[in-house]
């Protein structure tokens, strides 16, 4: 593809779902153009986002996706919370891959003995672990699991 642009990738994998008839993955994919669209007309003037902030965008709607299907699944509707996984599976494809649990500790123990080093420990450091960590880690850790793992640490 000449063009990497995320958000082109998104209009040209629409135009082949529309044409395969791939109603989830179109649906999907409309979902989440609006949801970038709606995201640039955000704010006081519209504007284009950035490759980060449309990963965030995709992240963020992924996220919505996880928790209805968690909801669908507790108030026993398998077949909507099999839809909503599905969905969220189609916005996923398009995320960077996450670290895999041991490249996590490894990354959150170095910059937890460097705040150590500097003298700071226990639940003082979390700020400083985490701003040093997610500079390093970018798309490929969620805020979540991160913050996980540096309490871990801080606390073991």
């Amino acid at each position: 593809m000449a063009d990497d642009r995320l958000q082109d990738r998104l209009r040209e994998d629409l135009t082949t779902a529309m044409r395969e008839k791939d109603d989830l993955r179109r649906a999907t994919l409309r979902m989440a153009l609006t949801a970038v669209k709606a995201a640039e007309v955000a704010g006081d003037s519209p504007r284009e986002l950035s490759q980060e902030e449309v990963l965030a965008v995709l992240r963020t709607e992924a996220k919505k996706r996880r928790e209805a299907a968690d909801a669908f699944a507790g108030a026993g509707r398998a077949d909507q919370a099999e839809r909503e996984r599905a969905e969220e599976a189609v916005l996923t494809s398009y995320l960077p891959a996450q670290l895999s649990d041991e490249q996590l500790r490894a990354l959150v123990a170095e910059e937890v003995a460097a705040a150590a080093s500097a003298g700071r420990t226990g639940r003082a450091a979390m700020g400083a672990v985490m701003g040093a960590v997610r500079p390093r880690a970018g798309a490929q850790v969620d805020g979540a699991r991160l913050a996980a793992e540096v309490r871990r640490q801080l606390q073991g």
